[in-house]
């Protein structure tokens, strides 16, 4: 009976020591930075450090992020010390209308993600624009053109020159297939372009590229430049239907949603209605 006494304070003694081993092997973290009961640790700021910098620049990088949140835990500090009760109420209704916007604009996105009808009709869209064309009023001025720019030593000089300048069909497909041998070129003139594009592109001025003009030439040290203005749209004039196409179907999805939204607010209150969720007292 004594020997198994003996036996289990040996026991008792070994599960202890383990335990203490055990123990000691958990690493402690050990805070970087510490501001009142508030502690920063190195996995903090881990995520907020570019990759591949120098020893150095790590270095200084750190310091930075550390003074940072040091200075905002101060700040926090006294800001919290010096609000009086009625500071502390107004954020308190703050936070609270702050994430009740959240969860309510969350579950209506989603509602809109899985009901909303993107498909839109061409027909909508030239509806849309007759009904509201006077409001699409351009802010920039617009042309239909075609340009190129090719070097001074070009072999074929004359003859890009001439087909540029009949403009056909063949004629502007014969350049296309010589694309690489120009330095700018713009063939399609039944599109509308920003004219500051285009004056990015070519060194004509405004008042040039403003005109109608069947061919338009300019030379330099650069090589030379071809162009043909085939219309033009000034600044508040209604924009062109291919132009806001785009803005239109935003508009159109805009409207979409909206009225979904009524719908389904609609759709809720009548349900909390019948099922006596909702009553008016």
């Amino acid at each position: 009976m004594k020997n198994l006494f003996y036996i289990l304070v040996l026991i008792l003694f070994i599960s202890c020591d383990s335990l203490g081993l055990q123990k000691k092997d958990v690493p402690v973290k050990k805070p970087i930075a510490s501001v009142y009961n508030n502690n920063l640790f190195s996995e903090d700021i881990e995520l907020l450090l570019p990759k591949n910098l120098e020893k150095n620049d790590s270095l200084v990088f750190t310091r930075s992020i550390i003074n940072s949140w040091a200075v905002k835990q101060l700040l926090l500090k006294k800001a919290e010390d010096n609000n009086t009760q009625n500071d502390n109420s107004e954020i308190n209704n703050l936070v609270k209308d702050y994430r009740q916007a959240l969860l309510i604009n969350g579950y209506k996105e989603r509602l809109i993600k899985q009901q909303l009808d993107t498909f839109i009709e061409q027909q909508e869209i030239l509806d849309y624009y007759k009904l509201n064309s006077k409001n699409f009023r351009l802010n920039e001025e617009l042309i239909k053109t075609r340009y190129l720019h090719f070097s001074n030593d070009l072999l074929d000089r004359k003859e890009v020159v001439k087909s540029f300048k009949k403009g056909t069909i063949e004629d502007l497909e014969a350049l296309e297939l010589k694309q690489l041998t120009f330095k700018q070129m713009m063939l399609n003139d039944s599109v509308w372009t920003p004219l500051e594009n285009v004056m990015l592109k070519i060194p004509f001025s405004r008042s040039n590229l403003l005109k109608k003009t069947k061919l338009l030439q300019k030379e330099d040290s650069l090589g030379l430049y071809l162009v043909t203005v085939k219309d033009v749209l000034l600044r508040n004039q209604i924009a062109p239907l291919s132009h806001i196409k785009p803005t239109i179907k935003q508009m159109i999805l805009h409207q979409r949603k909206l009225q979904l939204i009524r719908d389904l607010e609609k759709i809720i209150l009548k349900d909390a209605i019948q099922n006596k969720s909702y009553k008016i007292h």
